[in-house]
């Protein structure tokens, strides 16, 4: 009898609301994920509904997701997410509406590196590298930019991984450009500045499943969740889930009940990212540079070979003062070393001469493209979402901010039965022939 209270008042709230009147808001909102898409809808869900909606964010976490950072001497550095791409508007949106500032760029050289010797290598001359690109392939670089740029004007965003569809190529390779920036203490402040700005309840949980009642034909959501004190739930007229399901995650553990047809069909496997940040001296003859001295590269990107890595930077820390400068190839400086696997120490000592120490972070990049039949349902029930259902189109924090912004306007405009605003006749077909 005891369980049934919470229920039973849940109902009771449920039924003086529809009294009041169609346009009584919803009561409470639940948000599972505290990444920037679990953020984001927060704040724009209390922008459609005004502040008075008492909306729960979950997060088994930290806030930020995959906005994150990792401490090393005192320093913070970019573990996740590290750049933003200049057209990222909403995420520029969030930053002024903040107050935050971009963070002072410290600029750096780049390299392709083929397993054996650099293939590409950036100069301090523009018209000397855009030969060099020339050179080696052509004018088809040329066209891949011009292309890349007309579909970020279309949809902003970055990106990551070069194997997947064309669109999502797209917003990979924009993460290539130059024209990228990063927030002044961490991309992650983002998160945290919109949960704050939205006074949204944080709860440090692990939701464990969602259960459907209904009642005087309204959908009533039951979220189950659990934490260091234990076992509890709560009752929603709203939920929205903002955290990938994916086979290869805890986040997996989440079950649906009670829905008709069953919600069985939102998970897929995504692609598994590990970010060593090393605290050392860079092997520099690895590289064919047996003097470290004069060794000119901040950044050093792959080829297929060696597999063993992807990218290998010398980065600066969230807070960059007006004195500091990057550490010199000799010097012992922070590199962030992005890897398929964890890298054995072998591994480690190839890349740097010594070290001081080694801290990981391993996470879910992006989902893996064509591994599922069909995208995942956006809308899962009438006032049951999966935000992150747009990341099998393309994924990013531009992507996901966009994601969160249509989820709060179709949640608006189904409580309010604004059912002329949904579903537009052809809409897809217009924005496949748009993008």
């Amino acid at each position: 009898m005891a369980r049934a209270a919470p229920l039973l008042a849940a109902l009771t709230a449920l039924l003086a609301a529809a009294a009041a009147g169609g346009d009584a808001p919803p009561g409470k909102i639940a948000v599972v994920g505290a990444g920037i898409g679990g953020s984001a809808v927060a704040h724009f869900l209390q922008q459609h509904f005004g502040p008075r909606v008492q909306i729960d964010v979950y997060e088994k976490g930290t806030v930020g997701g995959r906005l994150a950072t990792i401490s090393v001497n005192k320093q913070h550095y970019e573990s996740g997410a590290a750049s933003f791409h200049s057209l990222s508007l909403h995420m520029q949106d969030f930053v002024k509406l903040l107050g935050l500032r971009h963070r002072r760029e410290v600029v750096g050289r780049s390299a392709i590196f083929g397993g054996e010797h650099f293939m590409l290598e950036e100069t301090d001359w523009y018209l000397l590298n855009l030969f060099r690109l020339w050179w080696h392939y052509g004018i088809s670089f040329l066209r891949l930019q011009m292309w890349v740029e007309e579909v970020m004007e279309k949809f902003m965003s970055y990106g990551q991984s070069a194997a997947m569809p064309a669109f999502a190529g797209a917003m990979s390779l924009a993460g290539a450009q130059g024209s990228l920036w990063s927030v002044e203490g961490g991309n992650k402040l983002v998160c945290s500045g919109l949960l704050k700005l939205t006074k949204a309840n944080v709860i440090h949980a692990t939701v464990t499943s969602v259960t459907l009642h209904s009642t005087e034909g309204k959908a009533l959501y039951q979220v189950a969740y659990e934490n260091e004190v234990g076992n509890s739930s709560d009752f929603y007229d709203i939920v929205v889930i903002a955290t990938p399901l994916h086979l290869d995650n805890s986040s997996s553990n989440l079950t649906f009940a009670g829905f008709h047809p069953p919600i069985d069909d939102v998970q897929g496997s995504f692609q598994p990212t590990v970010v060593s940040l090393v605290h050392g001296y860079l092997n520099s003859s690895y590289f064919g540079f047996p003097d470290p001295k004069l060794f000119p590269f901040a950044n050093i990107l792959t080829t297929d070979f060696p597999s063993f890595f992807c990218t290998l930077d010398n980065i600066c820390p969230v807070n960059i003062s007006a004195s500091f400068r990057r550490k010199q190839p000799q010097e012992a400086a922070v590199w962030r070393v992005q890897s398929p696997k964890p890298l054995f120490r072998t591994q480690l000592k190839t890349l740097f001469r010594s070290y001081y120490s080694v801290q990981t972070a391993e996470w879910q990049a992006h989902p893996l493209y064509g591994s599922r039949p069909t995208l995942p349902r956006f809308a899962l029930h009438d006032q049951l979402f999966y935000l992150n259902a747009l990341e099998w189109a393309a994924s990013s924090v531009e992507v996901m901010a966009v994601a969160a912004k249509n989820v709060a306007l179709l949640a608006y405009n189904r409580w309010y039965q604004d059912l002329d605003k949904i579903d537009q006749k052809d809409l897809m077909h217009k924005v496949k022939t748009e993008l």
